[in-house]
């Protein structure tokens, strides 16, 4: 009986305390309804570079990724969205990545309607409260080594970075920044008002300029004239005689390789050359002009790749036997071709040319990435007619030069 009593008593003891645990709402749960884990809370911070040169080299910048939840991801993913606009070809934009090591891997990008996407394709674990940096690099290309694209430009990009975890790649966090793009700027300075057929050359100087953060790489900067002219460059304090260079899309216009071809340009440096012309003495009497242009990324076929073009600079030649022109003193100095961090040419310009200049809104500014050309690079068209226009014989024999076919390209 006594052992009976102490089951009864024990067994309404255990009902009283469920119900006191039911009235405070604690309830007995079973073991399966415990607190999942908390997904990781991922946050992502850019750091993007201020401006990118059209047709330079990129430049580093770095993505910065936080876990500020509870839990680890053994699988962190970043994503990137670069919109430049309508104006840009499918091989414009490159972006690469380096995880670990020294070694710069590409991060494949698709493009579609002016934007290029693409993700990185490794993954990195974070754990909770930690954070990792991620060293990347952006370039405007315009196409590949000797084999630059003209067709097309922008002023800036739109940077846009997603942070995600696992497979599903929701992203958990988003970033935009806004690069501004620029271009090489070209001119001349110092070109005479006046210069005599069959005589003395005239001298002037011919600028290249770099305003932007990208260094350059297979520069070409060519100074366009006519078949009448003969050009040298001071080099070493010994005038050098330049072969003219042809294309047979434009048989009567002639370019000179001013600074040498495939020559390099360090971030916001300029390069100035000593140049002088001559004309034969059966040159036209009458206005001619002188344009330079630069050509980043020239392959085999001339005045081809992504192109920069100054003011045109206009003179008067003279008919042969005329008094007139100012023919170049003989040289006292080397050529200056020291980097510099100003970009302006050592001689102030005449009133036909102007000075490269760091940014340009117009399409016949001397620098900017707005002013790109219309119809030019891989895409067949004669080269000549539409990057550097065509010298022809005007009226009663002056040389005229045919206006740049430019397209203004806004983001």
């Amino acid at each position: 009986m006594n052992t009976r009593a102490h089951k009864v008593r024990s067994s309404v003891a255990v009902s009283g305390t469920a119900l006191l645990l039911a009235a405070a709402g604690l309830g007995l749960a079973p073991a399966a309804s415990a607190a999942e884990p908390q997904p990781p809370v991922l946050a992502v911070d850019t750091a993007a570079p201020a401006e990118v040169g059209l047709a330079g080299l990129p430049v580093d910048f770095t993505t910065k990724v936080s876990n500020t939840g509870t839990t680890d991801t053994s699988s962190a993913r970043l994503t990137y969205r670069i919109d430049g606009g309508a104006g840009l070809p499918p091989n414009a934009v490159g972006l690469e990545y380096r995880l670990d090591g020294t070694e710069w891997k590409k991060v494949p990008l698709t493009y579609a309607g002016g934007t290029f996407s693409g993700e990185m394709p490794e993954t990195f674990p974070l754990a909770a409260g930690r954070d990792r940096t991620v060293r990347l690099r952006i370039g405007v290309p315009m196409g590949t080594p000797h084999n630059g694209d003209g067709n097309g430009g922008t002023e800036r990009l739109k940077l846009t970075t997603l942070v995600s975890y696992g497979a599903s790649g929701a992203a958990t966090d988003t970033d935009d920044d806004t690069i501004e793009v620029d271009g090489l700027g070209t001119a001349l300075s110092g070109v005479p008002a006046t210069a005599t057929a069959g005589g003395p050359a005239v001298g002037f100087q011919a600028t290249v300029a770099n305003p932007t953060a990208s260094g350059y790489e297979n520069v070409t900067d060519t100074l366009i004239t006519s078949k009448y002219a003969s050009v040298q460059v001071l080099r070493s304090g010994t005038w050098e005689t330049l072969t003219p260079v042809t294309s047979d899309a434009e048989a009567d216009v002639y370019g000179f390789d001013v600074i040498g071809k495939d020559a390099s340009l360090t971030a916001h440096s300029s390069t100035v050359v000593k140049v002088r012309v001559g004309y034969r003495e059966d040159t036209p009497a009458g206005k001619t002009t002188l344009r330079s242009c630069v050509f980043v990324n020239q392959g085999s076929v001339p005045f081809r790749g992504t192109t920069f073009c100054g003011n045109e600079a206009t003179l008067t030649v003279l008919a042969a036997g005329s008094a007139g022109g100012t023919p170049t003193p003989a040289p006292t100095a080397p050529a200056t071709r020291t980097p510099s961090a100003t970009p302006a040419p050592s001689a102030s310009p005449s009133a036909s040319t102007e000075a490269p200049s760091a940014t340009s809104g117009t399409t016949s500014g001397t620098s900017g990435a707005s002013s790109r050309l219309a119809e030019t690079g891989s895409n067949g068209t004669s080269t000549i007619a539409a990057v550097a226009g065509a010298f022809v014989l005007a009226g009663a024999g002056a040389l005229g030069f045919v206006a740049l076919r430019r397209r203004r390209t806004r983001a």
